[in-house]
């Protein structure tokens, strides 16, 4: 009971985790809500880099495919290699979920590595990459969560919840608590990674803007990629777990 209590009180304890500021924010009244105005901004430059990347691929779509349509391919094969590895042969219905799950949070962290966004001043606050932010991490774990007990219950209905008792009804507060932190798990290390990269290319711009920041913004590219991998290939398998039982 005490291991419940602990989940219940981990799962209250997300919405504060919204409260959570590294550096300045530049704020937004949405209603009744108060939101981090910069994140929202990023966001949608990725969004727009995303949407227009793929715009400008398929606008003139060849059979043998040349170019940026050649190398979309690429992608949506390496996406579909990745769900079929996790989540086995009926992995096509989440190819777009994890696909989406690996762009956003790829482009994302590059535009972190490549573009000091902290330089860019604001009135109030300061820009950084999207999943520099705890909110956003968090939201993208926590569809993770939504995305895989769907799976879950979609295949097997309600005795999806049996897994919660196997292999001994003993297991069931370990099962439970697995369950919080997953979404934990996933949200920290993205946010905990990408936020260390940023603050060390931000430092290092600011005492020697010349050469010395190259190699570590080329080495953020790279973790930044391994990064977004890491979170596609996870939501992936939890998805797979879910669908066929408890491992």
């Amino acid at each position: 009971m005490n291991v419940l209590s602990c989940s219940i009180n981990t799962l209250n304890g997300l919405y504060d985790l919204s409260g959570v500021e590294v550096g300045q924010h530049f704020y937004w009244k949405i209603g009744g809500f108060q939101v981090h105005g910069q994140v929202l901004i990023t966001s949608w430059v990725v969004i727009a880099i995303l949407l227009g990347s793929a715009a400008l691929a398929v606008r003139n779509p060849q059979t043998i495919p040349t170019g940026g349509q050649n190398f979309f391919e690429y992608v949506l094969e390496f996406i579909r290699d990745v769900s079929k590895t996790q989540i086995g042969e009926e992995y096509g219905p989440w190819v777009p979920f994890i696909g989406t799950m690996f762009l956003f949070i790829f482009v994302s962290n590059w535009s972190g590595a490549l573009l000091p966004w902290k330089i860019i001043q604001l009135p109030h606050g300061e820009l950084a990459a999207p999943t520099n932010d705890i909110n956003t991490t968090v939201a993208l774990a926590l569809l993770t969560s939504v995305a895989y007990f769907y799976a879950g219950l979609t295949k097997k209905g309600l005795s999806y919840f049996g897994k919660y008792i196997q292999p001994t009804p003993i297991l069931l507060p370990i099962n439970i608590l697995e369950d919080f932190t997953k979404p934990l798990s996933l949200s920290f290390r993205l946010f905990g990674n990408i936020l260390a990269d940023e603050l060390v290319v931000v430092v290092l711009v600011s005492l020697v803007p010349s050469v010395v920041p190259i190699p570590v913004m080329f080495l953020g590219l790279f973790t930044s990629g391994i990064q977004a991998l890491i979170f596609a290939t996870l939501a992936a398998a939890y998805i797979g777990e879910s669908m066929e039982g408890h491992h």
